[in-house]
């Protein structure tokens, strides 16, 4: 709504309705909760929403965001300094995995709440349609790649991180699972075997899985 930096107040009365945001959308979408619903959940005047939203679907992207935006901070952690193309795609799909066991509340949220995230001209995208571009340019993609390349790649994401959500998974197979689909992916944009294979081998996602989850939890 503002551009200003908040006033303590202020910042603590959207801190509380993100957070109370949060928790209510786990359990149901945004269409099944009612801005009073959210104002009592948080503790504060209904007033208050309002000073900082328009309405509950700008609420629920904004929490959709916020959460996008963390695993696109872990993602850029993962990429620091690569330059591989097909390494910094994987580690895109790396990451949202690690999110999903590391933080399912947030995830499933993510799932349910944030709209046009597959959309390839979202500002949260920017990373994706760069590496897929530079993949394109260094192997022989199938062609129907450069038409939807960008989004399968995201359909593959959201599907693994989805699926993950569902499952309750511990890390051996939640790496599996990532294998699978970064060979699936890598295929499917037509990466010839012996490339997808560095990046879909089981023990190199493993590896990969396990740093992106020494990250997110500081360890």
């Amino acid at each position: 709504m503002t551009n200003q930096p908040l006033s303590p107040r202020a910042a603590r009365t959207r801190t509380a309705l993100l957070d109370a945001g949060l928790d209510l959308l786990v359990e149901r979408p945004i269409d099944a909760i009612a801005i009073d619903e959210l104002v009592a959940a948080a503790g504060v005047a209904k007033g208050s929403f309002f000073n900082h939203f328009g309405d509950k679907y700008g609420f629920a992207n904004a929490i959709g965001e916020a959460i996008r935006g963390d695993i696109e901070a872990l993602i850029g952690t993962l990429n620091a300094g690569e330059s591989d193309p097909l390494a910094r795609l994987c580690g895109g799909m790396t990451g949202g995995a690690a999110f999903a066991l590391c933080e399912r509340k947030r995830a499933a949220v993510l799932m349910r709440s944030a709209r046009g995230m597959t959309l390839e001209n979202h500002v949260l995208n920017r990373g994706v349609i760069a590496d897929l571009g530079d993949v394109a340019a260094a192997h022989r993609l199938v062609a129907s790649a450069t038409r939807g390349g960008v989004l399968f790649w995201l359909g593959c994401c959201q599907a693994l991180m989805g699926g993950l959500i569902e499952k309750d998974a511990d890390a051996a197979e939640v790496a599996a699972m990532l294998s699978d689909m970064i060979a699936l992916g890598l295929g499917g944009l037509g990466i010839d075997a012996a490339n997808a294979a560095r990046f879909s081998d089981a023990a190199h996602a493993r590896r990969a899985l396990d740093r992106a989850i020494g990250i997110l939890t500081g360890q």
